[in-house]
């Protein structure tokens, strides 16, 4: 049923909660400086309680990555997950959420164990669902950034994207939608390689399926 365009329709994109940033980034100490997050706790209550208010509800709130700071092993990285939970799960109920998976919840180069982790807390970290008519695509953007640790995941990423861009394809969608942490570029497709934007060589592989599939950038 959902596969059926029904009209406009919206939805809430936030990123980086980042539990344990604020602090660090003031003290200047990005690695280690993250024991305190009061401050994310409250803005993240705020956020929660002005989505609950709409009307009419959205959609689904997706959250693009980057849910707390503490990176896999860390010493705050469990106590800043339950709290993020804790928080969200005062979320209306009949406003799902959507995780999607960023550096800080999987590591620069995710191992399966990473990958692992965050699926037990979090759910899948790639995966595809449809709602009014449009068809949405959940990426795990790390595999692309750096798989060296865990290539057969990437592989496996590869080969299901491969299949849902052909179902994209042939169902001929009304929109198609696509979440990922890093963003393919930030201003032009053939900008140089940065911290903030995906390699030349991966960009445009990706791009190239993309654009055949009928996906648009808006950037």
């Amino acid at each position: 049923d959902e596969c059926q365009w029904k009209g406009p329709f919206y939805f809430i994109q936030g990123a980086d909660p980042q539990f344990g940033l604020m602090k660090a980034w003031t003290c200047g100490d990005t690695d280690n400086g993250d024991d305190e997050w009061g401050e994310e706790i409250k803005l993240t209550e705020q956020a929660v309680q002005a989505i609950n208010k709409l009307n009419p509800k959205p959609k689904f709130f997706v959250l693009c990555g980057d849910l707390v700071h503490g990176m896999p092993g860390t010493l705050w990285r469990k106590s800043q997950v339950q709290d993020l939970k804790n928080v969200l799960k005062n979320t209306a109920q009949d406003i799902p959420l959507v995780f999607v998976s960023g550096n800080h919840d999987l590591g620069n180069a995710p191992t399966r164990e990473t990958v692992d982790d965050y699926c037990k807390n979090w759910g899948d970290d790639y995966f595809s669902f449809w709602v009014g008519g449009v068809f949405f695509l959940v990426l795990n953007s790390q595999l692309f950034f750096d798989s060296s640790q865990c290539p057969e995941l990437k592989e496996a990423q590869d080969v299901w994207l491969d299949e849902q861009l052909a179902v994209a394809e042939k169902q001929k969608c009304k929109h198609i939608i696509v979440f990922q942490h890093i963003p393919l570029f930030l201003e032009k497709p053939d900008e140089d390689h940065g911290y903030f934007n995906l390699e030349k060589s991966v960009r445009e592989e990706i791009m190239e399926k993309f654009l055949k599939a009928g996906i648009f950038s808006n950037f």
